[in-house]
């Protein structure tokens, strides 16, 4: 008998640990900081795992090359996205947090190459399912 109650003890100490441990990381999927590494791993080391769960379904992407002001939505970026997989930039990647409140972010993503930088701006928005990005605007200075 006192054999199956340590038993049954070890048993609810593991579950209780599994469940902590996964709302954990459920919370972390629901962050503003997930939301930006995530789309930080896929432009600068192409690694897309969780992108689209980060990217909000009405997500516009616009870029200015010169006088050309060009615009994308998710399916078309994330094409792109997939096209460039597992292909790692050759660039010093960062981002700043540029204004944030509790449902809304602006978000500035500098990706410095040899010779050039791609500056990005993401709004990012609190929803029932996390932060999403909403917007990327980007150039090349």
């Amino acid at each position: 008998m006192k054999t199956l109650r340590s038993l049954g003890t070890l048993v609810l100490i593991v579950f209780t640990l599994s469940a902590f441990a996964s709302d954990e990381a459920a919370t972390e999927k629901l962050s503003m900081n997930h939301a930006v590494k995530t789309y930080l791993d896929a432009v600068s080391l192409g690694k897309l795992k969780g992108l689209a769960q980060v990217l909000d379904p009405e997500i516009k992407f616009t870029s200015t090359r010169g006088q050309r002001i060009i615009r994308h939505g998710k399916i078309e970026m994330l094409s792109i996205f997939k096209h460039n997989e597992n292909i790692q930039q050759n660039c010093i990647a960062d981002y700043t947090i540029m204004e944030s409140n509790p449902r809304q972010a602006v978000v500035k993503v500098t990706m410095k190459y040899e010779n050039f930088s791609k500056v990005e701006f993401l709004n990012i928005v609190y929803t029932s399912r996390g932060w999403k990005i909403t917007d990327v605007s980007s150039t090349f200075i």
